[in-house]
């Protein structure tokens, strides 16, 4: 379909494709440049569209890679139950496998590290309010996964997953350094900064693990 001819959509199914093809866009400008480096006027060009077009469909370039994270975040639950450990697994092989899983996913990585200091600097409360329900609820879908296998409380769990987010968004940058600062980790005395994303995530979330199991176990000696 040509760009005057998507410019002509009116029907659902046409308007339907031409959000998809923002989103895909999105996602393939990705694979080869930082978030902070793609512009809307540069996404619009992409796809052949005026960046006033791209914004009937969303508001911001913020709202568009939220979309992107979200989609991101349901494919990787998705394939996350197939990617863990068998059903003997220890807590803690279950938390290797998860973060295993997530260095294969630099895209949804990356979406996660800019949540905080970028995605949610320049979007609307209605689009930012809609993204955070959506993410909520895969959250939720994540942390029903979890829970047999960690043996937690369903709200541990959630919290677990929360604070997975946070390790993720925290890590991912350091583990994802610019050249120049890849270029001086190179000296033997600076060896200690460098960050292994998923050896590094996997402790974290058995330290954080381990402090909710004790947490559990003071709660039940106390009661």
């Amino acid at each position: 379909m040509t760009s005057t001819e998507f410019e002509r959509a009116r029907r659902p199914e046409q308007k339907e494709q031409r959000r998809n093809s923002i989103l895909t866009a999105a996602r393939e400008m990705l694979a080869t440049a930082p978030l902070r480096e793609i512009s809307l006027r540069e996404l619009s060009r992409r796809i052949g569209l005026s960046k006033s077009n791209v914004i009937r469909y969303f508001p911001t370039r913020e709202a568009i890679f939220f979309e992107v994270l979200n989609t991101e975040f349901d494919l990787w639950i998705d394939d996350l139950a197939k990617e863990l450990p068998a059903r003997n697994a220890t807590p803690g092989e279950v938390i290797d496998g998860w973060a295993s899983s997530l260095s294969r996913r630099p895209l949804l990585c990356e979406l996660v590290a800019a949540l905080g200091n970028e995605l949610e600097r320049n979007i609307p409360t209605p689009d930012v309010r809609e993204f955070k329900l959506a993410n909520g609820a895969a959250q939720e879908r994540l942390a029903a996964q979890l829970t047999p296998r960690l043996g937690l409380k369903l709200s541990a769990t959630r919290e677990l997953v929360s604070s997975a987010i946070i390790v993720v968004a925290g890590l991912w940058p350091f583990s994802n350094p610019s050249n120049a600062v890849l270029e001086a980790l190179e000296d033997e005395r600076l060896q200690h900064s460098k960050v292994d994303f998923e050896r590094r995530t996997s402790r974290l979330l058995k330290l954080i693990y381990d402090g909710m199991v004790q947490e559990s176990m003071r709660a039940r000696s106390a009661g």
